[in-house]
């Protein structure tokens, strides 16, 4: 091998272990669907998601605590932030997962759970974002996948605000709570079975 060949050689190989170094680029999605304890816990799921916060986006309100949220008073949802990275699951897959797993045509309400703090939203960070939110809910109410129309607002995401620490990872660490086990637990059950291809491996 002569020097010239071997240069070039070493330094394709330090290009490639470069790149290999190089972490994904991740994106953000913000999504508002009831509970912030369920829908952070169906995002757990799903490969290619790096995290999942729950939060309080949308209102008016700087720094609120969760007992402001709980008043209805303050404007902000409860909703999570996801990093993802778009090399492995898409925005559109995130959003056919959030319309399977929250219903999108009760105003204001998941279940039991009453309030503008509990409403669907998508709070896009991006004006590609916006566009696909609007395509594919029309695409759903188009096709009648639900028994009503769809009241999920796409608002331009805001400043989200991590909620308490307690809150984080609360599915996971509360196995036996009966909220979880009653609204989150068939939540990611349906999200193992519908999008199976999406679960991380070993879930």
């Amino acid at each position: 091998m002569n020097r010239r060949f071997a240069c070039l050689a070493l330094g394709a190989l330090a290009m490639m272990s470069s790149a290999a170094a190089d972490p994904p680029r991740l994106a953000k999605a913000t999504f508002g669907g009831g509970c912030f304890w369920c829908t952070e816990a169906v995002y757990a799921e799903l490969k290619g998601v790096k995290s999942a916060t729950s939060g309080y986006i949308g209102g008016k309100v700087p720094n609120p605590t969760y007992k402001d949220v709980c008043t209805g008073l303050t404007g902000h949802a409860e909703a999570i932030e996801i990093e993802y990275d778009p090399a492995v699951v898409s925005f559109e897959k995130l959003l056919e997962v959030f319309f399977a797993t929250h219903d999108p045509t009760t105003l204001n309400r998941q279940g039991a759970d009453v309030g503008t703090q509990y409403r669907s939203g998508v709070f896009y960070h991006d004006d590609e974002q916006k566009r696909i939110a609007e395509q594919v809910i029309a695409k759903l109410d188009g096709a009648q996948v639900f028994p009503a129309k769809i009241v999920t607002e796409v608002t331009k995401a805001s400043t989200f605000y991590p909620a308490e620490g307690y809150h984080q990872d609360y599915f996971a660490k509360n196995p036996g709570d009966r909220y979880c086990n009653a609204v989150a637990a068939p939540k990611v059950a349906k999200v193992r079975k519908v999008f199976k291809d999406l679960v991380k491996q070993g879930e």
